[in-house]
């Protein structure tokens, strides 16, 4: 029988990796979660536990490895999230880059191959401008074939992407085909009709797409998705469906009340080392019944957390601060490393801090979500002050680059709040995906065998609680500042359902002085 490899053995195991493929991703679920040329990596031993820490600017992921399966395409990493008890797996893997000759080659190869295709299975169709050129002014990028199905004075808008890009842009496809619809109307100048939009997936990689096209509008325009294989030449239909990704869980609410009584000694000994105006600013987040960060305009920098002691079942509490291999336990002798840690985060990253300094530029999305939290009637005096959640249901995939909030309104009706703190072309779509999982955690009739009368599992699970929640769909509000507000979101939402009640609330620029709404635009009941 093969002994399980110690946490000591699994580090070292995992360093080596690293060292060894610079240039690897980290996968989960078949999809990148990081670039780790764009990212960085921490593994460590910690209180018997091997310790994988991969943060960029965007995201941050920290796991247990229990245990490493080594594959010929990698290494296969059994992992458990902070409080949770069931196994994960992650897939270490080194990339294979392409030399951009190489990419530019496979794309150009591709527009033959579509040219082959489409006649084949449109017949009645002409071919129209098939082309994958650069074109800035309107987002689109070479990664995308694009051009026309004409028959007479009708048409449909094509786009489709290669097997060899990645998942991120082939899962961007539908946001770019519904610019490239928009576009193609506008073009046509009302002599021909463009129906609708067909887009061309890779062969097993459209689920993304396929749940967010549940949720076009579909009278605005005919939507088709179509899987091609590139070896076959094949091409096949796709029903399109909002219950094929569902990539979440949901945790039970951690009890705040019981929570914030037993952290309260913790919590008031590290507010004793902020600087006394400062002091009532530091924000606590319930992550679970035995875990509490403590933040600092969006940045965690300590948590407080139960741990068992050896030979023993007391339990305790421990301060810990910093992150990854440079956590410290919080003690008489760290207490002034700790001190000028908060001091050097109070100093620099405040309203009126330094706009070139990197502790007061980074995160922002999480400073602005920070603020949200705190004050969640700033964009809408409905909603109630407390509670406000972050990231539930979770997405297993990954932290994601948008952040979400949900809360409730004092009428009963959810909202879930997308926060941007930078362009994107892709909010209006990954909001989306958020609202449909909460809807369906929600909604009595979303979710299947389920009676109209049951609860929801939001409510099963201890959130807002005694607070009757209707049974609408959620709300959807979309906040970002005025200026990071990306030209092309408001074409997207005008594409998505009426059944999405969604609301893009843009902010004054000033957002970190305080919150102030400068414009917010909703969903029109007509295209």
């Amino acid at each position: 029988m093969v002994e399980a490899a110690s946490p000591e053995q699994l580090a070292v195991q995992l360093q080596t990796f690293l060292d060894d493929q610079p240039a690897a991703v980290l996968l989960e679920g078949g999809r990148i979660l990081f670039d780790l040329r764009l990212a960085h990596t921490s593994v460590a031993t910690e209180h018997g536990h091997c310790m994988l820490h991969v943060w960029s600017e965007e995201r941050d992921l920290i796991r247990h490895v229990i245990d490493i399966t080594v594959r010929k395409t990698g290494l296969r990493l059994h992992v458990l999230r902070m409080g949770q008890t069931k196994p994960q797996t992650l897939e270490l893997q080194p990339q294979q880059r392409r030399l951009p000759s190489q990419r530019e080659n496979t794309r150009t190869r591709f527009i033959p191959l579509l040219e082959r295709i489409l006649p084949r299975y449109f017949p009645d169709y002409k071919v129209d401008g098939l082309r994958t050129a650069m074109d800035l002014e309107r987002s689109f990028g070479p990664a995308y074939a694009r051009g026309m199905l004409v028959c007479g004075s009708s048409a449909w808008a094509v786009i489709a992407v290669n097997g060899e890009e990645s998942q991120a842009l082939i899962d961007g496809v539908l946001t770019l085909g519904v610019l490239w619809l928009h576009h193609c109307r506008e073009q046509s100048g009302g002599r021909r009709l463009v129906e609708g939009l067909r887009l061309i997936l890779p062969r097993g990689k459209s689920a993304v797409t396929a749940a967010r096209l549940a949720w076009m509008h579909p009278r605005a325009a005919k939507w088709e998705l179509y899987e091609l294989d590139e070896k076959t030449e094949e091409l096949y239909l796709r029903e399109h469906s909002d219950q094929g990704n569902l990539d979440t869980h949901l945790v039970h609410a951690p009890n705040t009340l019981a929570a914030e009584e037993r952290f309260r000694v913790a919590i008031e000994r590290v507010q004793a080392l902020l600087p006394p105006d400062a002091a009532a600013e530091m924000e606590v987040v319930f992550r679970s019944g035995s875990e509490v960060g403590l933040l600092w305009h969006g940045i965690e920098f300590a948590r407080v957390r139960t741990s068992v002691a050896e030979n023993s079942f007391a339990r305790s509490e421990e301060i810990l601060f910093g992150s990854g291999a440079n956590a410290t336990l919080l003690t008489e002798e760290s207490a002034p490393t700790l001190r000028e840690l908060v001091a050097q985060l109070v100093l620099r990253r405040r309203a009126t801090g330094d706009k070139r300094d990197a502790l007061y530029r980074q995160q922002p999305e999480r400073w602005l979500e920070s603020m949200l939290r705190r004050s969640p009637g700033s964009i809408d005096a409905m909603i109630e002050p407390q509670p406000v959640y972050a990231q539930v249901p979770a997405f297993s995939a990954a932290d994601r680059a948008v952040l979400d909030l949900l809360a409730v309104r004092r009428d009963g009706r959810l909202v879930v709040v997308e926060i941007k703190a930078n362009e994107d072309l892709h909010l209006a779509l990954q909001a989306l995906d958020y609202w449909v999982r909460v809807r369906r955690h929600h909604h009595p009739m979303a979710a299947p065998k389920r009676s109209a009368d049951a609860k929801s599992d939001l409510e099963r699970f201890g959130y807002f609680p005694g607070k009757q929640l209707r049974p609408d769909a959620p709300l959807l509000y979309l906040v970002a500042p005025a200026l990071r507000i990306h030209s092309t979101t408001e074409i997207v939402l005008r594409y998505i359902s009426p059944d999405v009640d969604w609301t893009l609330i843009a902010l004054d620029e000033r957002w970190r002085e305080k919150i102030r709404v400068v414009f917010r635009k909703r969903r029109e009941s007509k295209l």
